[in-house]
């Protein structure tokens, strides 16, 4: 096993932009709005991009080395994340995700909670980030009669910010951004509302699921602890997944867990991580990495910031 990066699948969006340009020279024309780059999912499949499995699909590569690869936590299990990277130039819209059990009735599907970090925010760059001063009848209400955004919450939002999407919270990224997502491995979206854009809207089934009661935190103003080479915390913690956060300058060593897997997302600068048998892969802002779970030790090295993502 060996630390394993992925090709990156691009989306593009009436909503998408350019502006993963500014560390990407392999974007595709046109308006690009997400790309993912860790997923397992029937609407994208990753294809690895290095070593000796460059060109494998991740499902093959699940099926053929599962627990050495996932851990064994996961035995016979489907993968359970999703990373992206989501770049708007224009206002998406405003939407909610159902929750596990909501979603298996419905949409035979996992629900989906996610985690936003800011990876690059022009001045004055928002994100809605729940609802204000309503419930339930008022919001349906104010649907009606086309006056949604006067409840939703808007948040100035800066570089290094993060919010933790639960099930159930309205929300909706708005032009200007970069974000790095996080979330379950699920594609299941219920629009509200589209700033007067000829999509579907799902307002049946989003009331059925908003949780008015959610409201928003921004866990990237967490404490770091302090060492040598490195600062870390803890940005988000849930039952779908953990996020630690790491300000690298110098080196970190770390071990793999036999029991999970983890993905490395660079949000700022690059540097190096190096494996036994000294093999070594760059990683520069905007790109994730899987750690497989039986890798072994492995060293971080330069001057970056990392999310480290796992269950």
């Amino acid at each position: 096993m060996y630390p394993i990066k992925f090709e990156n699948l691009y989306y593009k969006k009436i909503w998408g932009g350019r502006d993963l340009e500014k560390f990407r020279d392999n974007l595709p024309e046109g308006n690009i709005g997400e790309s993912w780059d860790v997923a397992c999912h029937p609407n994208g499949m990753s294809i690895v991009a290095n070593g000796k499995f460059k060109g494998k699909r991740f499902d093959q590569l699940i099926k053929e080395y599962g627990t050495d690869l996932l851990g064994k936590n996961f035995e016979n299990k489907e993968f359970p994340l999703l990373i992206k990277l989501i770049n708007s130039k224009e206002k998406l819209s405003v939407q909610v995700h159902p929750n596990d059990e909501y979603s298996r009735i419905n949409e035979n599907s996992l629900g989906k909670t996610e985690a936003w970090y800011v990876v690059d925010a022009k001045p004055g760059a928002k994100l809605i980030v729940g609802t204000k001063d309503c419930y339930k009848e008022i919001f349906e209400k104010a649907i009606k009669e086309e006056r949604t955004e006067e409840y939703l919450n808007e948040i100035e939002v800066k570089k290094g910010d993060c919010f933790l999407i639960n099930s159930g919270l309205v929300h909706a990224i708005c032009e200007g951004v970069i974000i790095a997502e996080i979330q379950q491995n699920s594609d299941i979206t219920y629009r509200i509302y589209d700033y007067g854009r000829p999509r579907e809207l799902h307002i049946d089934r989003a009331l059925d699921v908003i949780k008015f009661n959610l409201y928003a935190v921004n866990y990237g103003n967490n404490k770091l602890e302090e060492h040598i080479e490195y600062r870390k915390n803890i940005l988000c913690r849930t039952k779908y997944f953990t996020i630690e956060k790491y300000i690298i300058n110098g080196e970190l060593v770390e071990e793999s867990d036999i029991n999970k897997f983890y993905i490395l997302t660079c949000v700022d600068g690059k540097g190096i991580i190096e494996c036994k048998n000294n093999m070594k892969l760059d990683i520069s802002k905007g790109e994730s990495i899987l750690i497989p779970a039986t890798l072994g030790e492995y060293i971080i090295s330069g001057d970056l910031i990392v999310l480290k993502s796992y269950i």
